[in-house]
């Protein structure tokens, strides 16, 4: 069996926001080849050599009864009954995905079990496509082909009339990710310290891009940390692709928070988050549907660069 070269556990963190970003509906092939019941395995047989596929549903209007696979037709022709109609001999105990589901969940099932592809059906358990190893690989190639792209736009480089170095630096943050939560604050703060910014400063920055971090990580379905930094600010902005904020002056007021118990029982979700985030901006904005969440903190250096390590808690 075919097996796709990545795993949800030790993965680069690109392929991780990819696998858990895209969902099945996005990776599964539309257009399908069927039959109804009272076809014969014979005609199954043909079906598969004329289009190269290895698996054909058997269905009733858009309801999925069955499958056969090319094991099915195997014993078919091993066994003499390859004439007979599916209805007898095709798999009815079937292993489905559904479209919503994210494409983890199809990477872990072709782990898990010794199939080729699986049926993938709708909300309404209408069949409405079909997942292979191969439709997974290909979109996630391109995809990453799209990331790289992007990340190589965002990190070019130019240099400022005062010799700082402007950069844009982009992270991808995952939904309850606490193993990694802090990675993109600790990147930003090691940046701002490495060019002699003032101490106080970078405890601002450190203090916004961590509870937006956090945020992501804690709140949304994922999303992504950016740090541009300037010759006189940085700004950092925090976007997450959903359920959005209902009621942002609430999220703005000090202890409200939405988290449920088991965030809380780790020790996160104390509603402090976004008004930390407020307090240590000069410039603070935030807009939010269900599609997702904005926020962008502008954080203004001080005139006095950091030349002494001395007193320094960062």
């Amino acid at each position: 069996m075919q097996t796709i070269p990545i795993n949800t556990y030790n993965s680069p963190t690109v392929i991780l926001e990819l696998i858990y970003r895209l969902k099945v509906k996005d990776v599964m092939t539309r257009s399908l080849i069927s039959v109804p019941l009272g076809t014969t395995m014979r005609t199954v047989q043909n079906l598969m050599r004329e289009n190269s596929i290895t698996g054909v549903p058997v269905v009733s209007d858009t309801r999925l009864l069955g499958i056969v696979s090319m094991d099915d037709i195997i014993q078919a022709l091993d066994f003499g009954y390859i004439n007979e109609t599916v209805d007898s001999h095709m798999t009815r105990n079937m292993i489905v995905l559904e479209d919503d589901m994210p494409v983890s969940f199809a990477i872990s099932y072709f782990d898990r079990y010794s199939f080729h592809r699986f049926p993938v059906l709708s909300k309404d358990k209408n069949l409405v496509g079909m997942v292979t190893t191969r439709d997974i690989t290909t979109r996630l190639l391109l995809e990453i082909n799209h990331e790289v792209e992007n990340l190589e736009r965002m990190n070019q480089t130019t240099k400022v009339t005062d010799g700082f170095t402007r950069d844009i630096h982009s992270f991808a943050v995952l939904k309850h990710d606490f193993e990694n939560a802090g990675f993109a604050s600790t990147q930003i703060k090691k940046r701002l310290k490495g060019n002699g910014i003032f101490p106080p400063t970078i405890r601002r920055a450190a203090i916004a891009s961590y509870e937006l971090e956090m945020n992501i990580v804690v709140h949304s379905e994922g999303g992504r940390i950016t740090a541009e930094y300037g010759p006189n600010e940085i700004v950092i902005t925090s976007e997450d692709s959903g359920p959005g904020i209902p009621d942002l002056d609430k999220a703005m007021e000090k202890g409200f928070s939405t988290a449920n118990e088991w965030i809380r029982s780790l020790g996160f979700g104390a509603g402090m988050g976004l008004p930390n985030v407020r307090s240590v901006s000069d410039n603070f904005t935030i807009e939010s549907t269900p599609s997702g969440t904005i926020v962008r903190s502008t954080i203004k250096f001080s005139d006095t660069r950091n030349n002494e390590t001395e007193g320094d808690e960062t």
